[in-house]
């Protein structure tokens, strides 16, 4: 049974304009006539019920309750992959992943609806003065970059979806343990202190429960920029409302559930792996084999807000991303390759004249 599409809309109660979410305050406001709405406020044993997890496994047999599940109309961009949630009435806009224009499409997608929102802490104000400042920092980028440090336009503000995993691991393992030892070689002046290590077999088993483990669930970001924007603070997480998003844009998930997971299976490898390391002891590990068994996996589809430009040059897209939350800063960097060349040949002067002074001083 197809669901019926939601809309939702927030005119001001005294001018009849669109209200907008105030980023770091639980209400809505009207940027043309200053009236405030707040955001109705669960109490804490709602919340928590609110906020519970899914059944992993339910999900992937498409066995969530119809409740779970929503339709939703999304623009997808040929150039990044990114798909976007735009309100009702936009029929046109521009990526803000990669400044590409795009066309929306009327089609509703079925999807697992978000269940919790981290709502932006940071104004878009707060947020360009932190990317001006990490931009004006950048070294060899171009000049056109620099005025766009100064002059930047408005920044997207949007919330990214993200799977965040609960699960519990337990994992055997074989390997070696190193332990150094010292001996001296040579005699007289010849002898020397050297390090050497004896290696002995070591087993055993790892268990941890991993929780929150988050997994951007879209490929329209870099995933390595995106991890450098952690951490994130998950004791602000509110039970989904679309008032948090009235003013913002949404982003659908395009990273399947399985996919995330698999995901997600790679960093706990790499914390797994480190916690048998310690179980192994020594001076030294080396690890021949992990088997690790997964249960009690549940998840949650979260949206977490970011602040973002896209900037052109050259025909190339460059994206800074700004966490909508703490106001870490990450993004790709244009190079000039003029000034680049510049440095070089004013070092090559530089040393030149070292070396004609140098060679004065000799006589």
């Amino acid at each position: 049974m197809a669901l019926a599409q939601t809309e939702y809309r927030f005119p001001c109660a005294q001018c009849g304009a669109s209200l907008r979410f105030a980023p770091g305050q639980a209400r809505l406001s009207c940027e043309y006539c200053g009236h405030e709405q707040p955001i109705p406020q669960m109490d804490d044993e709602t919340r928590v019920t609110e906020l519970q997890s899914l059944d992993y496994h339910e999900a992937v047999a498409n066995l969530l309750p119809e409740a779970q599940i929503e339709e939703v109309r999304l623009s997808h961009c040929d150039t990044c992959g990114a798909q976007l949630e735009f309100e009702p009435n936009v029929h046109s806009s521009e990526c803000p992943f990669c400044a590409s224009p795009v066309v929306t499409d009327t089609g509703a997608n079925r999807h697992i609806k978000p269940q919790a929102i981290l709502p932006f802490r940071l104004s878009e104000a707060d947020a360009q003065a932190r990317m001006a400042a990490w931009l004006k920092g950048l070294w060899f980028a171009p000049s056109t970059l620099a005025k766009y440090a100064r002059s930047t336009g408005r920044l997207s503000g949007l919330y990214v979806p993200y799977w965040a995993f609960d699960v519990a691991t337990r994992t055997r393992y074989s390997g070696q343990r190193g332990t150094y030892y010292y001996v001296t070689t040579g005699s007289g002046k010849n002898a020397r202190r050297e390090r050497r290590t004896r290696w002995s077999s070591a087993s055993g088993r790892v268990e941890r429960q991993f929780l929150d483990l988050l997994v951007m669930a879209a490929t329209s970001l870099p995933r390595a920029s995106i991890r450098r924007l952690e951490p994130w603070t998950m004791a602000d997480l509110q039970p989904y409302s679309p008032d948090y998003l009235s003013g913002f844009r949404a982003e659908a998930y395009t990273v399947d559930l399985p996919d995330g997971f698999e995901i997600a299976k790679q960093r706990m490898d790499e914390q797994i792996r480190a916690d048998i390391r310690r179980d192994i002891g020594g001076d030294e590990q080396r690890i021949s084999s992990v088997n690790t068994n997964y249960s009690d996996e549940r998840f949650k589809h979260l949206l977490l807000p970011i602040w973002m430009a896209a900037y052109r040059y050259r025909g190339k897209s460059y994206r800074f991303i700004v966490n909508g939350q703490t106001g870490r800063v990450q993004g790709e960097r244009p190079w000039s390759w003029g000034k680049i060349a510049l440095a070089v040949l004013a070092g090559l002067v530089f040393l030149a004249m070292a070396f004609y002074i140098a060679e004065i001083g000799g006589y």
